[in-house]
C-alpha cells in the first residue's frame, strides 16, 4: 500500500495536519495505536486566547474569567472580562477533531501499532492480526508524542522532559487553581481544574528537579492538604518532551510534543500541537510556505525553556521567582497570557 502523507499519531496535532491535507485532495492516512482516539494524560486545560477559534464553544466543560494562584506567601486570584482558560474532555476533543479530518477525505486507523520505520516505508501491525503489513509514503508526519518513534528514528535524543501526574475524580469544584511550592514540586506546580462532573487534580515539574516518584509523592500529601483523599485514586502518568530541535527533516516532519514544542513551563501542549500540525500540512502543500504563528510559537517555547532552566538552578531562585511572578499577576504588571504558549 502506497499513501502520500502518512501521519503517525491521532492526537490533536495529527488529525489537525490531516484534515489540512484532506482538504486540498492530498492522500493522507493517520495511524493510531490505542483503539480510542483522544485519551491521553493531561489535566484538559486550554488557553481561550489560543484555542477559542480552533476549538468549537460547545467542547468547553468549563470556563473560568478568574484563576486563583497560591504560593507559600501569596494567594492571588486574576481576573478578566472573558475566560482566561477553558476545560474540556481530551476524549470528545480528539473524536470532534477526527470527525473533521475524516469529512475532508483522510483515512484514520486505529488500533496498529507502527513496529518499523524504514526509509519511505513503515511495518504496521493490527492488534488483532500477528500479520504485518508495509506501508510506502512520500511524506512523513511524527506526531506520536513524547515517546516518539518517528523522533528516534530521526537520531533525536529527549533530554528536556517534564512530568504530568493527574488524577480525574468525581466531584464538583467552582474554583480553577494553580499552586506553586518550591519544597513540594520543585519548578513545577499542582492543579485544581473543574471539569463537568469531574474534577482534574494533578502536579507537573521539570525532571531535571524532580522525579515522578517524589512528585507522586508530593502531590498526594498536598492533595490531602486541599481536602482530597487519592491514596484509592487511579493516577495517570506521562512525560512531556520540551527538547524542540526543528520540526522539518527533509521529507519527514514532527509536530506536538514529538517535536517537543510543548511548553517545558507549564506543560502545554494542545495548542503548540495544533498550529504545528497545521504548519507541517502547509509546509507540505507549498515548500515555501511560511508562518508567522509557528515562528511566534517557537520564540514562545525558547522563552518558557529559558524560565525553566532558570528557575531549575537552585530552589531559592525559583522560590523568589514564583513569588515575584505571582506579585506581577497580582499587580497587573504581568497579564496572565503573556505565560501561555499562544500568541
Amino acid at each position: 500500500m502506497h499513501i502520500h502523507t502518512l501521519i503517525i499519531g491521532a492526537g490533536p496535532g495529527g488529525l489537525a495536519c490531516a484534515r489540512l491535507l484532506a482538504r486540498q485532495g492530498i492522500q493522507t492516512l493517520v495511524l493510531e495505536r490505542k483503539k480510542v482516539i483522544g485519551s491521553k494524560v493531561c489535566a484538559g486545560g486550554i488557553t481561550w486566547s489560543g484555542l477559542i477559534s480552533r476549538v468549537p464553544q460547545n467542547l468547553a466543560e468549563k470556563s473560568f474569567p478568574e484563576q486563583h494562584i497560591c504560593t507559600p506567601w501569596q494567594k492571588v486570584c486574576i481576573q478578566e472580562k472573558v475566560p482566561i482558560i477553558a476545560t474540556v474532555n481530551r476524549k470528545k476533543l480528539g473524536q470532534h477533531m477526527a470527525g473533521q479530518a475524516m469529512e475532508a477525505g483522510a483515512t484514520l486507523r486505529t488500533g496498529v501499532a507502527v513496529r518499523k520505520i524504514l526509509d519511505g516505508a513503515v511495518l504496521v501491525q493490527d492488534k488483532n492480526d500477528t500479520t504485518q503489513e508495509k506501508i510506502t509514503f512520500d511524506y512523513l508526519v511524527g506526531a506520536d508524542g513524547s515517546s516518539s518513534l518517528v523522533r528516534r528514528f530521526l537520531g533525536l535524543k529527549s533530554k528536556q522532559l517534564g512530568i504530568g501526574i493527574n488524577y480525574q475524580v468525581p466531584g464538583e469544584v467552582a474554583k480553577m487553581e494553580w499552586h506553586l511550592n518550591n519544597h513540594l514540586f520543585g519548578n513545577g506546580y499542582a492543579w485544581i481544574f473543574p471539569h463537568t462532573d469531574t474534577v482534574s487534580i494533578g502536579a507537573y515539574a521539570d525532571r531535571r528537579t524532580m522525579n515522578p516518584g517524589r512528585l507522586k509523592k508530593s502531590l498526594l500529601k498536598w492533595a490531602r492538604m486541599q481536602g482530597f483523599n487519592l491514596d484509592k485514586q487511579s493516577a495517570r502518568a506521562e512525560y512531556i518532551n520540551y527538547d524542540f530541535q526543528g520540526w522539518k527533516f527533509g521529507r519527514t516532519f514532527l509536530v506536538g510534543d514529538a517535536a517537543g514544542l510543548a511548553s517545558g513551563l507549564t506543560g502545554e501542549g494542545i495548542y503548540p500541537a495544533i498550529i504545528s500540525g497545521e504548519h507541517v500540512a502547509q509546509a507540505i502543500i507549498n515548500p515555501n510556505h511560511s508562518s508567522e504563528t509557528m515562528a511566534a510559537l517557537i520564540r514562545n517555547h525558547d522563552k518558557h525553556s529559558r524560565l525553566v532552566a532558570l528557575s531549575g538552578k537552585s530552589g531559592f531562585l525559583n522560590s523568589i521567582l514564583a513569588e515575584l511572578v505571582t506579585l506581577g499577576l497580582r499587580s497587573g504588571m504581568i497579564k496572565f497570557n503573556k505565560l501561555e504558549m499562544a500568541v
